[in-house]
């Protein structure tokens, strides 16, 4: 019998949302690691896990939090002030701001419990001093019950009014103050937008979302702007992506033409100028103003503290696919992905990896191997429209031998249904009697069965434990904006990691749930979730010295970031977008969010891909660093980690690799590898050290 949770039926399209032209749910990543009991310092063969060093670190990760705290007001966290950000309001004093057209700032303007506060009339609008061309700005407001506000950007003085000249993102209580405008929108000119993409996931299940959305939290609330101005401009609510537009193209101009800007000449014309908050006769507060200015292209630096002496080369150069062609059946061009690179642990020096199409190919661990073979072939079982879209999320995404494989043959499979699309399936397969290069294709046993309702976020992550169980990392079930809350519910496995016990039955199931599961013993939670609170995990990795558990999480339109799990933990989605308020919900949490240990911008990358922590030895620098890179910006990055104090002390570059990074893996000897989507089959990157000397 397989256990599966019904679909939800009932979804609330509140938060629909544009984005760019390369949506976050196409993006990848993955990895998996079979922790090697051979070289484990732990007694993991008796399910012993090291509780103590990983509790330490789960206190230490509450208490002291990670990225630099999350409820900080008017602070930069750690990798704020590594990726340039600065501040525009010190929640003190008005330095920086005067009065527009004037060099002082008006009585009405004053700091109130750390935020800049506009009080009595004949404030007057209030402007920073210095002016600014191509930048991203953070900006939390609350506005008053049926207030009205605004920020303007490159606003110029030769005018009465400052609206005369800089284009002024509404600020409103949408509720009370019954204006035609809406919050958020940019006045006169683009309102938020359903992204034209979306329909690719809402008509296969019919489902609809609402044209325009209000992510706005009712007066007296906090809300979160942010803001780019540059070769493209872009503007995000409370975390949700409400539209793009270029100034001063064809259709800005056409815009502008149209509305209510059109007698003034310098309206939207200037490429610099101060920024603006409005004095409209109510009361308003601004707090966490932050700035980064952007380079060419909209560009940024890495927020990085250096180089390691590393490089990536291809690892197989010879390597041939036994059942993968850059050109399918049908005379199509296909890229190759390999979502995961693993090994059976059992002293082969084999890897096997996952292609997404429903392939598991092997071969040895060899610089001049030449030809792999078909592990594996589950083409048949994957949805057959994959073939048809280079972008989807589904396919055959995890691979986790058993710690004992060399004795029981057993491995698990993660992989979408051909029955059904969103249905996602974890199941038990054994290798053949005869040949330990192929498996038996009939031994499937399904253990798990998840619905979702729509096509992507499916997570797909699946690896053993130094306790020996089974983790498996999901996704919220899709579409954006998390419709279906289910980031923050206890009662679908969507949105968490798992863990089950694949050793043992439970009645009515083909496994057990762990004594020690966190959730096992509350009321209407499912007893599986280890931890919660994740929007697409993509991927779980065990470090093989320390038995912690990393997870990369990837974000929606603003931040990716990257988690050190422990049991029991919420992980803030979709309260939560890092260590940044997302959505509307304003209920406090089951459970408080625990801060990831790492973040980073869009502007640096768009999709996170989780990593390893690297144990090899041909690369010493890296010892202990924990990998990670990008899908968009096909980047490779390391994290030193300070598993004492709970943070990250240095975050540096590896390698750019210059192709979307879908994934990591792992070989018996700790090595990693960095998997890359390839046109010609070379997916596979290893790390060497700079200097050729070393081995």
């Amino acid at each position: 019998m397989c256990p599966s949770v019904a679909s939800r039926t009932q979804y609330n399209f509140h938060l629909e949302t544009a984005d760019r032209g390369c949506p976050s749910e196409f993006r990848r990543g993955t990895t998996r690691h079979s922790f090697n009991q051979a070289h484990c310092p732990l007694p993991c063969g008796h399910r012993f896990s090291s509780r103590f060093s990983l509790l330490l670190v789960a206190l230490i990760l509450v208490f002291c939090g990670s990225v630099g705290g999350a409820s900080a007001a008017n602070q930069l966290t750690e990798a704020e002030k590594r990726a340039g950000w600065k501040l525009l309001f010190d929640g003190k004093t008005t330095d920086g701001w005067r009065s527009y057209r004037s060099d002082q700032v008006k009585a009405g303007w004053q700091v109130r419990d750390h935020a800049l506060t506009r009080l009595t009339d004949g404030a007057g609008d209030l402007m920073t001093i210095e002016q600014f061309d191509n930048f991203e700005l953070l900006i939390d407001y609350r506005i008053s019950p049926g207030g009205n506000s605004g920020i303007f950007f490159h606003v110029t003085e030769e005018s009465e009014e400052a609206w005369h000249s800089g284009p002024e993102i509404q600020i409103l209580d949408n509720q009370g103050a019954h204006e035609s405008q809406k919050s958020g929108w940019l006045y006169d000119l683009y309102k938020s937008q359903k992204p034209a993409w979306l329909a690719m996931f809402e008509e296969p299940v019919g489902a609809t979302s609402p044209e325009h959305v209000d992510a706005t939290r009712p007066a007296g609330q906090w809300n979160h702007v942010y803001l780019r101005v540059g070769e493209q401009c872009e503007v995000v609510v409370n975390g949700v992506g409400y539209y793009y537009f270029r100034k001063g193209d064809e259709e800005w101009n056409e815009r502008v033409a149209k509305s209510k800007f059109a007698p003034y000449p310098s309206f939207g014309k200037s490429s610099s100028g101060h920024i603006l908050v409005q004095d409209h006769g109510n009361e308003v507060a601004f707090r966490n103003i932050k700035i980064r200015m952007l380079g060419p292209g909209d560009s940024v630096s890495d927020p990085v503290d250096g180089k390691l002496p590393v490089r990536a080369e291809v690892a197989f150069p010879k390597l041939q696919w036994n059942s993968w062609s850059p050109v399918d059946e049908k005379g199509r061009l296909s890229s190759l992905r390999l979502m995961e690179l693993t090994h059976a642990g059992d002293g082969s020096d084999r890897l096997f990896a996952v292609v997404q199409q429903g392939l598991i190919e092997v071969f040895l661990n060899d610089p001049e191997v030449t030809k792999s073979k078909t592990f594996l072939d589950l083409t048949e079982r994957i949805p057959a429209w994959y073939q048809e879209r280079s972008d989807d999320e589904c396919g055959l995404l995890g691979l986790a031998f058993h710690p004992n494989y060399a004795r029981n043959g057993q491995f698990f499979v993660y992989y979408n249904s051909r029955k059904s699309s969103t249905t996602s399936v974890i199941s038990r397969f054994r290798v053949s009697s005869g040949d330990p290069n192929r498996a038996d294709a009939t031994s499937e046993e399904v253990l798990l069965e998840i619905p979702q309702t729509f096509a992507n976020h499916n997570g797909g992550s699946i690896e053993f434990g130094p306790d020996g169980y089974l983790y498996i990392g999901l996704g919220d079930g899709g579409a954006r904006n998390d419709p279906g809350k289910n980031g923050q519910d206890l009662t679908t496995w969507l949105g968490n990691i798992l863990r089950i016990d694949v050793d043992r039955r439970a009645p009515g199931k083909p496994y057990a749930i762990p004594a020690e599961n966190p959730f096992r013993d509350r009321p209407g939670a499912l007893p599986e979730i280890y931890a919660y609170g994740f929007r697409n995990v993509w991927r779980i990795a065990f470090d093989r010295q320390t038995g912690m558990l990393w997870a990369a999480d990837v974000g929606q339109n603003l931040w990716e970031e990257i988690n050190v799990i422990q049991p029991g933990g919420n992980y803030g989605w979709s309260r939560r977008e890092g260590v940044h308020s997302f959505g509307t919900e304003l209920s406090a949490p089951q459970d408080p969010p625990i801060d990831p240990v790492w973040e980073y911008g869009h502007r640096v990358g768009a999709s996170v891909t989780g990593g390893r922590v690297y144990r090899g030895r041909r690369v010493s620098a890296l010892n202990g660093w924990y990998l990670y890179g990008d899908y968009i910006a096909g980047k490779v990055w390391g994290l030193n980690f300070d598993q004492t104090q709970g943070k990250v002390q240095s975050n540096q570059s590896v390698a750019t690799i210059g192709r979307p990074i879908v994934a990591f893996g792992e070989d018996e000897q700790g090595e990693v590898y960095v998997l890359v989507e390839s046109p010609n089959g070379r997916a596979i990157y290893r790390l060497a050290p700079e200097d050729a000397a070393e081995k």
